[in-house]
């Protein structure tokens, strides 16, 4: 790193001056002024300092106060679907009636003019777990009252269901005699036959008869990701499920200079469908070497350099396919008397065997590759811990730096687990609220025990964990601040409605200071770009952003307010908003 009396050879090309300079160094230090030379930091201090850097062609932007810190690192997300469905026929995440989720996709098929009755209506952002009344069924039936002779699919924001009409059911043979795939669950009613809602891996009988999209397509839906990252204030992110086509599609921002956030990519290992962990890791590779740019440069590049793997599914109804030490809880009452007892199910099978995980994690150790392991239920994390445990007993494991996503339901036992073997747990802050799926329902099926302990944020950071954040947009919307508002207080919107008023089991929030260092340094070390990124001290990339308010002084639940003024990576501002003019 440069130190500052070298940094003083020459001009900066910008100062920031007067401002409240929020560092994530290792103190959490606050300072006056910073200075930028060549897209990196070389000034961190007060004032007068600054002031020595400042020459003729020097930039002075007066922060008049406001706060100015790390760009935030998204540790976990999803930017082409988030793009695409950008595009595409959206219900919004809203909690809808069956009458206004049909109208919403009538009115889709009805603007539609030039589709065929064989081309697919493709649905997103569906809040399964947020129709009303509760427990409402969700069937094929619901679909086939519209209009239309369209094959019709609606997917989860969750992106573990998906439901289908009477035509798509046909179409992608979902029969009476259809086994499960691995992996996934065709729902089916009392006879037997399906009802059109398709779990996890069963949803590919369905997703591999959509028309991919086009090259056009797939750079509307990368462009469409990165305006509304600059927006957030997200200078770097992992997309944590991958394919040649989205890392095509950046590749060619990239080189028409309009990448504008540090873009890595996670690529999928599965074996489900015969692949090997040999060879499903050369697969890996071989997409390394055609799309991975190299050490971190200022202008920002991609990296290929973690692999994604699925333990289990998610613990929410009506999927129940989280993986759980314990079993789901049935009603064996009525729904007046409701008697939550112990049913048989415990979740599927892990989707990979301890067997499978152990010689996987050990090939990617090999490959100098890092595991992002989704885990939803507390035998996923159990087994992955497991897994990792062994795995760092070898030479080529102790270097490695494995991420457990999402993490919503960990038995206390294992909590200093994730200290003790180095694991980071990527946490997505939003869903530890109040909300329709993460009420009524989860705390009948989980129990009073089970139930205060889910979404451990904070329960994680006290046993030693270092928690990164990872928003895993499309999941929800993308909201940064209103995710680390809720990591804060527990507490969902104010018109969220009074039936979500208050917090989320008696668990604490996180302190404000936790809540940023996982959303900048933390989810930095994630990416291997510590060294780089994550924090304002001379030597490191200059990814930063100038805020509207100060996050540490406003009122907890103003956080979700917060507007960035202006977001800069490596030097260079990449959005200003009006606010900052």
């Amino acid at each position: 790193m440069l130190s500052a009396a070298h940094a003083a050879d020459k001009p900066a090309d910008t100062v920031y001056r007067n401002g409240y300079v929020y560092t994530v160094d290792a103190r959490d230090s606050v300072q006056q002024a910073l200075a930028v030379r060549g897209g990196r930091i070389v000034y961190v201090g007060d004032n007068d300092g600054a002031k020595a850097l400042t020459g003729k062609k020097t930039e002075v932007i007066d922060l008049q106060g406001r706060m100015l810190m790390p760009g935030l690192i998204d540790g976990h997300m999803h930017p082409q679907s988030g793009g695409s469905r950008l595009l595409n026929c959206s219900l919004n995440y809203e909690s809808l009636t069956m009458p206004q989720f049909q109208s919403r996709i009538q009115a889709c098929i009805d603007r539609d003019k030039k589709s065929g009755a064989d081309r697919w209506l493709v649905v997103v952002n569906w809040f399964q777990q947020g129709m009303l009344p509760d427990g409402v069924e969700t069937t094929a039936g619901m679909l086939d009252v519209l209009k239309t002779d369209r094959p019709i699919i609606v997917r989860s924001s969750f992106g573990h269901s998906s439901l289908l009409n009477s035509k798509g059911v046909k179409v992608a043979k979902v029969e009476r005699d259809t086994p499960d795939p691995a992996g996934g669950k065709i729902t089916r009613d009392d006879k037997g036959n399906a009802t059109g809602l398709l779990e996890d891996a069963a949803q590919d009988m369905a997703m591999n008869l959509l028309p991919p999209l086009t090259v056009a397509e797939n750079l509307a839906a990368s462009k469409a990701a990165l305006a509304a990252m600059r927006q957030q204030g997200i200078t770097s992110f992992l997309d944590a499920y991958t394919d040649p086509e989205t890392m095509t599609a950046f590749t060619d921002l990239q080189k028409q200079g309009k990448l504008t956030a540090r873009a890595h990519f996670a690529v999928l290992i599965d074996l489900d469908k015969g692949a090997t962990p040999q060879s499903a890791v050369a697969e890996l590779l071989k997409q390394q070497k055609q799309f991975d740019q190299g050490p971190t440069r200022v202008a920002p590049s991609m990296q290929v350099r973690h692999a994604k793997l699925f333990m289990d599914g998610v613990i929410s109804a009506p999927a129940f396919t989280g993986a759980m030490l314990e079993p789901y809880l049935v009603n064996k009452g009525t729904p007046e008397k409701p008697d939550w007892q112990p049913g048989a199910s415990t979740g599927p099978a892990s989707y990979f065997s301890q067997d499978a995980l152990r010689t996987t994690l050990k090939e990617l150790a090999r490959a100098h590759i890092d595991p992002h392991i989704h885990v939803d239920g507390d035998r996923a994390v159990r087994e992955s811990l497991d897994a990792i445990e062994a795995l760092r007993a070898t030479p080529e494991g102790k270097r490695v730096r494995p991420a457990l996503a999402h993490d919503e339901i960990v038995d206390p036992a294992d909590y200093p687990r994730f200290a003790r073997l180095d694991v980071t747990p990527v946490l997505s802050f939003q869903w530890g609220k109040p909300a329709p799926d993460t009420l009524g329902a989860l705390k009948d099926y989980m129990g009073p025990q089970r139930y205060a302990t889910v979404e451990p944020q904070a329960l994680l950071l006290n046993a030693g964990a270092r928690i990164a954040y990872g928003s895993d947009w499309p999941v929800d919307p993308l909201d940064e601040w209103f995710a680390l508002k809720v990591g804060v207080t527990r507490t969902a919107a104010p018109d969220a409605g009074k039936e979500y008023a208050g917090r989320l089991t008696a668990q604490p929030g996180m302190p404000r200071a936790e809540v940023l260092r996982a959303i900048t340094l933390n989810a930095a070390y994630t990416l291997r770009q510590e060294t780089q990124t994550g924090s304002l001290e001379v030597g490191k990339l200059a990814d930063m952003i100038v805020l509207d308010r100060n996050f540490f002084t406003i009122p907890a639940e103003d956080i979700a307010n917060i507007k960035v003024l202006q977001t800069v990576v490596g030097g260079k501002i990449v959005y200003q908003s009006k606010g900052m003019r």
